[in-house]
């Protein structure tokens, strides 16, 4: 059994991004591959509450995409998780959890799936963000929201939210997620990064809202103590795609977790590499 694991992120429904995916995936058939949020189209405009299509992307594209896979790689098809992100709609959620049922790919927001001797989780919700769209934002550790951000339940989303907003947060959904598991051979795919690491950093440097200077960090706080409380094997993160730029690192130990990113500035695609060895030996390259 083929070892090898790859993760994506942010490919924001760039069909040639899409395409260098798919083609690594054929050359070195991985064991599984993650996929970390905003995945759809950025031409998936809303417009208060309205949405339009210029074209069906997880219906005619994405999901023919990873079936057409399956049909070739046969036996060697990876198991595929994905969630999304704060820049995908929620209305889309339905098309993944229909192509669930093919059996090509592992929609994991919220939920928790065995691999091999691994446990992998998913999450998809980001503290707030100047962004109007809130289908995938929680309040943090508390219903503070940073200068120049946009509350919650401010804004709007493609469907209900489903938790009262005033009192959720990124904090108490980890909780509720991991429970008392024991982590140490966890894998967890986030869309935000930690708070105040280099997976983090963004290009705030000088800005200032009411002349109150903005933290240049804007990764989630909880995600961070998380963490540092539960110690799980290895994170993996996007959202922001700077900083690899800005900081020169895209992974990060943290006491004993790794967490890398695969979030990217540019047209490339970021493809992460790890075997079950994980920890410190991924890789990174710009395809």
């Amino acid at each position: 059994m083929n070892d090898l694991y790859f993760f994506v992120s942010d490919l924001h429904g760039h069909v040639s991004r899409f395409e260098k995916l798919f083609a690594q995936i054929g050359s070195k058939r991985p064991r599984a591959v993650f996929l970390g949020g905003d995945l759809l189209p950025a031409s998936l405009q809303y417009r208060a509450g309205k949405k339009t299509f210029p074209v069906d992307f997880v219906n005619g594209f994405l999901a023919p995409s990873f079936q057409a896979l399956k049909r070739h790689l046969g036996s060697d098809y990876p198991e595929v998780f994905l969630i999304l992100g704060n820049d995908d709609p929620r209305s889309e959620e339905a098309s993944f959890l229909k192509h669930e049922e093919d059996d090509i790919w592992h929609y994991m927001h919220m939920k928790k799936r065995k691999l091999d001797h691994f446990t992998v989780y998913g999450y998809s919700m980001v503290p707030p963000t100047p962004f109007l769209l809130k289908d995938w934002e929680r309040y943090d550790v508390s219903a503070y929201v940073d200068p120049g951000c946009v509350h919650p339940d401010e804004g709007y989303r493609t469907v209900p939210p489903d938790a009262d907003i005033a009192f959720s947060t990124i904090k108490k959904d980890l909780e509720v997620l991991v429970g008392d598991d024991d982590l140490s051979d966890a894998l967890f795919l986030f869309h935000a990064p930690p708070y105040d690491s280099y997976l983090d950093r963004a290009g705030l440097d000088g800005v200032k809202v009411d002349h109150v200077p903005v933290d240049i960090h804007v990764g989630s706080i909880a995600i961070k103590e998380f963490i540092l409380d539960r110690k799980p094997l290895l994170t993996m993160h996007g959202h922001i795609h700077e900083s690899h730029r800005i900081t020169g690192n895209w992974k990060q130990k943290i006491l004993g977790t790794v967490a890398c990113s695969a979030a990217c500035e540019g047209p490339g695609l970021a493809l992460v590499e790890f075997t079950r060895k994980c920890k410190m030996s991924a890789t990174r390259t710009i395809l």
